[in-house]
């Protein structure tokens, strides 16, 4: 495999590009930084930006798969930002793949494709697009993934992955959010909320990548479809919460705001942020306080039967990787 890796600088990004180095394939990365780290492993490290056709054209040529991972992550920001990264930069991608021969397109997706607002418990691939996203990102991801499954054709095979949650070692969106507000004392639990949630572990995460990868073919049941992936294992939102915070070495989050406080303190936040024309997510959105008293977990069942995944991290294992690797960041 000679594969092309956007956002090979990020966490989930980075996880692919070690992953396929392991199982022999020749790597490159499309990056907006510099990561000597990765030139170390002998990864042919690209920097340019989705917004550049001709330095995505030349990142393509000559490779036989591209992993999309590269995205605007956030739930604050200008929804032109969002387009210009998710859908424009998806849609210059496509373009190029295809032009340089490409024959496996592997999309990034999330999960939040299908959010609506309210408890997800069990849902499949049969869920629909919401009406109306909650999200900026939401939206921009859900009309990249439609654009993506909709170029799937007999010379060009897509798939495209829905990770819940990723986390684990390293510093991922998710998990230093978390622990930089743990220890500054401004988590607070909402309520009396502890509803079931889904996570992904992240080699677990790569792995899907690389499952689709080797899976998609013109006439594989997975060319031009969608899946969720987790560890299949959900778990309440506070005892995950609570398990990364212990990892590093922080204590639990005990204090309670009831929750009419906190959406009208959340709304109070977005609205000054927007007249300040502050860029920084405000604290707490409504969308974060949304997310933090709702369920969210899926059926993996499509996902074990077309790409033959598996989970091979349990939540404890990963939770151990962690704490190691914050006693090794110190």
């Amino acid at each position: 495999m000679k594969a092309l890796v956007t956002g090979g600088g990020g966490s989930l990004g980075g996880a692919i590009v070690k992953l396929l180095l392991s199982k022999g394939a020749e790597v490159s990365s499309f990056s907006r930084g510099d990561y000597p780290s990765l030139a170390k492993l002998g990864v042919e490290c690209l920097s340019g930006d989705l917004k550049d056709k001709e330095a995505i054209s030349a990142a393509c040529r000559g490779c036989d798969t591209v992993f999309h991972v590269a995205a605007k992550v956030g739930m604050w920001g200008l929804y032109g930002d969002f387009l210009e990264t998710n859908v424009n930069g998806t849609t210059n991608m496509l373009e190029a793949a295809k032009a340089a021969g490409v024959s496996r397109f592997v999309f990034t997706s999330s999960p939040s494709v299908v959010f609506a607002g309210g408890d997800v418990e069990g849902w499949d691939e049969t869920a629909p697009y919401p009406a109306k996203f909650d999200s900026y990102y939401a939206e921009t991801k859900a009309r990249a993934e439609q654009l993506v499954l909709a170029a799937n054709s007999p010379q060009f095979s897509t798939v495209a992955l829905r990770p819940h949650l990723v986390w684990g070692p390293g510093h991922d969106h998710l998990v230093s959010g978390i622990v930089a507000k743990g220890r500054a004392g401004k988590i607070r639990r909402i309520g009396d909320f502890n509803k079931l949630i889904d996570t992904t572990y992240i080699d677990d995460a790569a792995m899907a990548h690389w499952l689709a990868a080797e899976k998609l073919s013109p006439a594989s049941p997975c060319a031009g479809r969608a899946y969720f992936i987790s560890q299949g294992d959900p778990r309440p939102n506070w005892d995950i919460i609570n398990m990364i915070l212990a990892a590093a070495g922080t204590g639990p989050a005990v204090n309670e705001v009831p929750y009419g406080p906190a959406y009208a303190a959340a709304t109070a936040m977005e609205t000054l942020w927007r007249l300040a024309g502050i860029k920084s997510e405000p604290p707490l959105t409504r969308f974060i306080l949304q997310q933090l008293t709702t369920a969210h977990w899926f059926d993996i069942s499509a996902a074990r039967r077309d790409l033959g995944y598996a989970p091979g991290t349990t939540i404890e294992q990963g939770m151990k990787r962690l704490q190691e690797w914050f006693k090794s960041d110190l």
